[in-house]
């Protein structure tokens, strides 16, 4: 129990450490639109389930859907997927992918 306790605050401590940064680094390469309820679920669900179905929830190009599910199977790009669909960012790097 107290070996779970220690992981589960390590990861909560790791993941704010990541979030906390992500958001401005991220806002480069992209435009940024409001957090809308449906931005909001695709952003739980890439998190959550897999990367790459919160931009297909926002309506991006397939391109942006695959590479995010493929990339996504890295841990911080998990993270990384979340926030991209939270925000509903369009466009991006490596021919709007990324």
């Amino acid at each position: 129990m107290h070996k779970a306790l220690k992981m589960g605050m390590l990861s909560v401590l790791l993941a704010g450490s990541l979030l906390s940064v992500a958001p401005a680094a991220l806002a480069d390469g992209g435009t940024t639109h409001r957090v809308t309820g449906k931005s909001f679920a695709a952003g739980a669900l890439s998190l959550i389930i897999w990367p790459g179905i919160g931009q297909a929830v926002n309506g991006t190009p397939g391109d942006k859907v695959a590479t995010h599910a493929v990339i996504g199977l890295l841990p911080p790009f998990r993270f990384w997927s979340g926030w991209d669909a939270l925000v509903n960012r369009t466009g991006g790097y490596w021919h709007g992918r990324i």
